[in-house]
């Protein structure tokens, strides 16, 4: 017999929960602000907003234009808290808390800059190469991006949230910095007159809690009472074996205003994927980074983790972020993948011959643990070449059937555990050396390239770390500052790595050698 099913204790803080004067989406303004205080009523109107623009801003789940916009908003939703979070260099939110009336009066935010450079473990690497901290560990400040406010809907107390950029004292953004280096990707791109559009794939494992690090994970009991097996691609009975907590996860993402385009069951033991809908770069790394966060919260809703290492469980495939990529005219919107009749274009094969060259050195972006690359290995479903194709899925960049308009490369290197911002980043940045260097492609292939036991690709950390630092083009388009600070933290991490003995080193050298 399954368990019976746990009554929902806590519901997302939708605005309707917060504030029961708050009106279901799609009512009359003239409502809406009915039920609004007086206060709020007299501060409306000092913003001048037109009928319709007073009711999108009162029923805007996402993000105002403006810090007036943003004290009417967290006023009128009754928010105590506001978290102003930024992402380090793995993607971890950062942040501090506050009452919501302070946020309102434009407190100064600050954070210390060696936070920026700490390893996963939290430890501080020695200096070396280009890495240096700074000599006073200055403080950075916080700069809210007020298009991303929007509700905390797992708190039990109104909550809001807000993701930062990062300014130095004289207001520069500091260039070591996750969104900031994907930003000055992006202005490369602006400078040519293109503007590229992507559409992330995130994967992902359902495990049981596991508090003691020496044990292996293992998939969670689902409504059935029984633990889901591998060999579930596209199973709706694998999806609904975990209904409450994709309830949660849509709700979640409901409340925030973000956007799952599809969510399957992969081919592993409670493995899942989202996928999200392709849009403007800086827009879907911070729904990835939302996304992260909202989908181990609804976990831990459900007394079970979400984890997006890149390989968790031994024997079973890892988890990948596959990045969907195309190029727009900036002023027209046409992809610049295609011609006017419909044939692909040179800028389509020269983004393509950017990746074959640059993606290998820039791979420690997108794989950027010790683990990534248990992922990237012989005879598993992740590619370990630098092939393209046309719908090959053991291609590292497959070009998808598509007609002209969404004619696009999807990088599949990539893995589940990569910072969005610096994955998307390097992704970006591959494509656009390739497109101003007219770099060309070799042959499409349609055969099976990811089982002949060959790797094109760096094969561990330190390797990848070294063809990273070294490439001179990488030090002009994320930034000599980024590049030396990104090594210097995984050289760090990976000397971490040495200290820790593992399993098979005891089940192989202890009485053997």
């Amino acid at each position: 017999m399954s368990a019976p099913k746990k009554p929902k204790s806590s519901r997302p803080l939708t605005p309707e929960r917060i504030d029961p004067r708050r009106r279901p989406s799609g009512s009359h303004e003239a409502s809406t602000i009915k039920g609004a205080p007086m206060s709020v009523k007299r501060d409306l109107a000092k913003l001048k907003l037109s009928a319709e623009e007073t009711r999108a801003f009162l029923e805007s789940k996402r993000g105002v234009r403006s810090m007036d916009e943003a004290r009417e908003w967290l006023q009128f939703r009754g928010i105590d808290d506001l978290e102003c979070i930024t992402p380090d260099l793995a993607g971890v939110a950062r942040g501090k808390m506050m009452p919501a009336k302070k946020f309102a009066d434009n407190t100064s935010l600050a954070l210390p800059s060696a936070l920026f450079m700490h390893t996963i473990s939290g430890e501080y690497p020695e200096e070396s190469g280009d890495f240096r901290y700074s000599p006073n560990d200055g403080d950075l400040k916080l700069v809210p991006d007020l298009s991303t406010l929007s509700l905390v809907p797992w708190e039990n107390d109104p909550t809001a949230q807000v993701i930062c950029d990062l300014v130095d004292h004289s207001g520069s953004a500091v260039g070591y910095t996750p969104r900031n280096v994907l930003k000055r990707v992006l202005a490369l791109y602006e400078n040519q007159g293109w503007k590229p559009v992507v559409a992330p794939e995130i994967e992902f494992y359902l495990v049981s809690k596991n508090v003691d690090p020496d044990y292996p994970l293992v998939p969670p009991i689902g409504r059935s009472g029984r633990q889901i097996q591998s060999g579930q691609s596209y199973s709706i009975g694998g999806v609904n074996e975990f209904d409450e907590l994709i309830d949660d996860i849509y709700d979640f993402s409901d409340a925030q205003g973000l956007e799952i385009d599809t969510l399957i069951h992969e081919e592993g033991a409670a493995q899942l994927e989202i996928n999200l809908r392709h849009g403007d770069p800086l827009e879907l790394a911070d729904q990835v980074f939302m996304f992260k966060r909202t989908i181990r919260e609804a976990a831990l809703g459900q007394d079970i983790y979400a984890t997006f290492m890149a390989k968790p469980i031994q024997g079973q495939p890892g988890s990948a972020m596959h990045i969907h990529q195309s190029v727009t005219e900036a002023t027209s919107g046409r992809n610049v993948f295609s011609n006017e009749d419909g044939t692909a274009s040179e800028l389509f094969y020269h983004f393509i011959g950017g990746m074959q060259r640059y993606v290998p050195k820039a791979l420690l972006m997108m794989a950027p643990y010790v683990n990534s690359y248990r992922r990237l290995t012989y005879g598993m479903a992740a590619p370990t070449n630098t092939a393209w194709g046309f719908d090959n899925r053991t291609t590292a960049f497959r070009v998808p059937t598509s007609d002209p308009a969404g004619r696009r490369v999807e990088n599949r290197l990539p893995s589940s555990d990569a910072n969005p911002y610096l994955a998307i980043a390097a992704s970006l940045a591959c494509g656009y050396l390739g497109m101003v260097k007219a770099l060309k492609p070799d042959e499409p292939t349609d055969q099976t390239v990811n089982e002949d036991g060959g790797i094109a690709l760096p094969r561990g950390l330190l390797e990848a770390l070294a063809v990273f630092e070294t490439e001179e083009d990488f030090h002009d388009v994320f930034s000599r500052e980024f590049v030396g600070t990104y090594a210097g933290v995984k050289r760090g991490e990976h000397e971490t790595f040495m200290q820790v003995i593992s399993p098979w080193e005891r089940e192989f050298l202890l009485l053997q050698v």
